[in-house]
């Protein structure tokens, strides 16, 4: 009687491909293998790390102690005292050299191995005091291989005798059952992924709804609370939005707000840098392509309107967009409708476009450097973000938060910033705007003592320059070179002197024609936040 057949066999093989849980394929595997007429006892190691070098016995005649056999699954059962079952994994055999053993070679060398007669070859087995009592006369093993890597181990000990025929079945055997266990390993790695993205999702989510406004948005001005009422009122409609202002003053924040609050939350939110992508790329980076579509498209790619159905595509720079490529972004907005290059199917892009850029589009329009109607279409909603040196006053509120999130992420103690430092914060002009803001404080994080903060903020002109009135008008008075260097608080000084001076001349007239902000040659809303931030007295105002 041969002690293993195709039938059953078949039959443990497909109860094991139909799990999705290693631990299952395995158990299932050797479980199935035991309970076959003859068959003493079933097992399987597969090759991992190692793990237990210091109290493992064979750990001295081991040459790679960066891996080894692990025992992940036994069955079987004794045939004289039917109580005792062995299924424990955590024995004398539980770790397995590579270089050692039978086990050990099989792995090593991929070879399969059947012992016939276990009595005539007793080297084969370690404890022949058992193989007699338990009358086991074959054994077998087989390497458990899935596309040229090495598993592990299968083997088992019969109380029949195995032949030929009966290895070619269980080396097709444990071909299927490496499959099914690479598949259950893969099943479960995507498991564990899509839970550490979940709780990835669920942390975000969370901080996000710590902020006082969606994606962190920082601000208390007039200009920032406009801002923040035109997402509120555009984000539920699934309008397409087009942010224009300077680089560096949030432009991708706002995006992320509108996203956030819209009805596509679920859904993603794709970044695309248009400035970045080389202009013979354009194309299939938005729309995708198919493979041998042109030179060099060896496999299928995704463009980032198909990544973005059911959410929002955020076109940073839409102004870099060559115009030749305009046409293509207009029909999306206005049909919905792209194909992937290579191929003849439209396709349906569910998508909320949202664009940015820091260009003056209508003047690149009257350049015919950006197509007028894809600006209309683009433009349903604009929303212009604020440059930083119109909006000192939230300079206090974006610093500490900055130093805040810093300190957390270096760990280090957070610092209280002073009237001193919010002061020279507030002198600066910000160029690089709320950006440049984060980077100076990250720089003044790094370089200052625990508990302290030393500023490093670029050398610039006061805002605000002497003025004179003369009776043929307005001419600007360069300051002279002083006979010694003029400190910070001199040029404090000079600048408050200065806009009380432009104060007295208007009688308090800060904005429109013959105003203050006129006579300074700057801004009414800077000079505005200057005389807040400056606490120049009212009387001067009268």
């Amino acid at each position: 009687m041969i002690a293993l057949t195709s039938e059953s066999l078949h039959k443990i093989a497909l109860s094991a491909a139909n799990e999705r849980s290693l631990d299952e394929v395995l158990q299932n595997t050797v479980k199935g293998l035991s309970e076959e007429p003859y068959v003493a006892l079933a097992r399987i190691w597969m090759l991992r790390p190692g793990d237990r070098c210091s109290e493992c016995k064979m750990a001295e005649s081991c040459t790679d102690h960066a891996r080894c056999l692990h025992l992940v699954a036994s069955a079987g059962a004794s045939m004289t005292d039917p109580a005792e079952r062995w299924e424990n994994v955590l024995g004398g055999f539980q770790r397995l050299p590579l270089n050692l053993g039978r086990i050990g070679q099989i792995a090593n060398e991929g070879i399969e191995i059947l012992v016939k007669n276990v009595c005539k070859e007793g080297s084969w087995v370690i404890d022949p005091e058992w193989a007699a009592r338990e009358k086991i006369v074959s054994f077998a093993a087989h390497p458990l291989r899935f596309r040229d890597e090495m598993l592990g181990v299968l083997a088992l000990f019969s109380r029949q005798p195995l032949c030929d025929k009966a290895m070619l079945m269980l080396k097709a055997f444990a071909d299927n059952a490496a499959a099914a266990i690479a598949n259950a390993r893969a099943f479960e790695e995507i498991e564990n992924l899509r839970h550490r993205l979940e709780l990835e999702n669920h942390y975000l989510r969370s901080e996000m709804q710590q902020t006082r406004f969606p994606c962190g948005m920082i601000g208390e001005t007039p200009g920032i609370n406009k801002i923040k009422e035109q997402i509120q009122l555009v984000a539920p409609t699934g309008s397409t939005v087009l942010i224009e202002g300077e680089s560096g003053t949030g432009k991708e924040m706002i995006a992320c707000a509108i996203h956030s609050l819209s009805t596509r939350t679920e859904g993603p939110m794709v970044r695309v840098n248009c400035a970045s992508i080389p202009r013979d790329l354009f194309e299939s980076e938005f729309f995708g392509h198919v493979k041998g579509a042109f030179t060099g498209a060896v496999a299928d790619r995704v463009g980032r309107f198909q990544l973005a159905h059911g959410g929002t595509i955020f076109l940073d720079e839409v102004g870099e967009i060559p115009l030749e490529l305009q046409s293509k972004l207009l029909r999306v907005l206005q049909n919905g409708e792209y194909e992937r290059i290579g191929e003849a199917t439209t396709r349906k892009a569910d998508v909320r476009i949202v664009a940015a850029t820091n260009r003056d589009l209508r003047e690149a329009v009257s350049r015919k450097e950006f197509r007028e109607d894809l600006y209309f279409r683009l433009s349903v909603f604009p929303i212009r973000t604020i440059p930083l040196r119109e909006r000192v006053e939230d300079i206090p509120l974006l610093a500490q938060a900055f130093i805040a999130r810093t300190c957390k992420n270096y760990g280090k103690e957070v610092p209280a910033l002073k009237l001193k430092h919010v002061l020279e914060l507030q002198q600066y002009s910000w160029p690089g705007n709320v950006r440049e803001l984060e980077n100076i404080i990250e720089r003044a994080i790094i370089i200052s003592p625990p508990g302290a903060i030393i500023l490093d903020v670029p050398a610039d002109y006061p805002q605000a320059a002497v003025v004179e009135r003369h009776e043929h008008g307005l001419r600007s008075n360069a300051l002279a070179r002083p006979s010694r260097l003029l400190t910070y608080d001199d040029l404090r000084e000079i600048e408050r002197r200065n806009i009380e001076a432009a104060l007295k001349q208007t009688h308090g007239k800060i904005a429109g024609h013959g105003g203050a902000a006129e006579l300074l040659g700057i801004k009414p809303t800077t000079l505005a936040s200057r005389i807040k931030a400056m606490g120049i007295a009212k009387p001067v105002l009268q």
